[in-house]
């Protein structure tokens, strides 16, 4: 980080659960991602790869032909299974944390999808992204849910509500605004954090659903507030790592594979 290390990031790294030695598959968590759209395919697959190095079991459910490419490219990711939307309600309850939202767009069928679930299943851990953000009915969040906004969703957001305002949150979900320094939001405003990091690098398409994928991945395991702290600082390191080999030369999937040794190192 180019900063000093926030005090609370430095107790969510200490916290952090970490595989044990004697612990057997699907112990070290299990996720859920529902996401993309025939319009965008790569979103989802992101936060798929850096979900299945992290937790031991991704349950991925997209819209046909993203699930066709994904079972297709099977030879690249064995540790998940792919479902279709149908069948989406057999596997809620087996996730410890679902991810919602990556690649999806903004139609009816999303805006149904995404406020049907929540509704159904309030005390999940949710982390909802993008598409899903962008159509939900706020009144559904509470506080077992992640919303991960770039700048122009916050204001969405707050046109919605003015539970969003910045300077007064309000919301009853847990937020990481994503940008240049990102910022953490906790309910009722009990606490704000600023995670600083990343580069002009970071400004590809893709590094949101990787942050995304990343974040629902630890939440299978930890709190709501060490997952959004952790998530940022690993994401912007891992950009950090690359720029120093590469400068800002690099995309998503290559932030995709730097993850891991991020995360390794922070938790040294």
């Amino acid at each position: 980080m180019t900063e000093k290390m926030p005090q609370a990031l430095k107790l969510a790294l200490e916290k952090l659960a970490l595989p044990e030695s004697k612990s057997h598959k699907g112990q070290n968590g299990k996720l859920l991602i529902i996401g993309g759209s025939n319009l965008f395919h790569a979103a989802s697959k992101w936060s798929l790869d850096v979900a299945s190095k992290i937790v031991d079991m991704v349950f991925y459910s997209s819209v046909p032909s993203n699930n066709k490419l994904i079972e297709q490219a099977k030879e690249n990711f064995w540790n998940g299974i792919v479902i279709e939307r149908k069948d989406i309600k057999n596997y809620i309850d087996e996730a410890d944390a679902i991810l919602i939202g990556p690649g999806m767009d903004r139609s009816f069928y999303t805006k149904r999808l995404v406020n049907n679930l929540l509704k159904k299943y309030p005390n999940k851990k949710w982390v909802i992204d993008a598409g899903a953000l962008q159509t939900i009915d706020v009144k559904l969040l509470n506080n077992n849910h992640i919303i991960t906004p770039h700048h122009q969703e916050m204001a969405l957001l707050q046109e919605k509500s003015k539970l969003f305002d910045e300077k007064n949150y309000q919301a009853d979900c847990y937020c990481l605004l994503k940008g240049p320094m990102d910022k953490i939001f906790t309910p009722k405003n009990k606490q704000s954090t600023e995670v600083s990091g990343g580069n002009a690098g970071m400004t590809k398409g893709g590094t949101g659903d990787v942050l995304a994928g990343l974040l629902a991945a630890i939440y299978c395991k930890n709190s709501a507030l060490d997952s959004c702290l952790i998530a940022s600082h690993v994401n912007k390191k891992a950009g950090e790592m690359l720029f120093e080999e590469q400068g800002p030369y690099f995309n998503s999937s290559d932030l995709v594979e730097m993850i891991p040794q991020a995360l390794w190192q922070a938790t040294r």
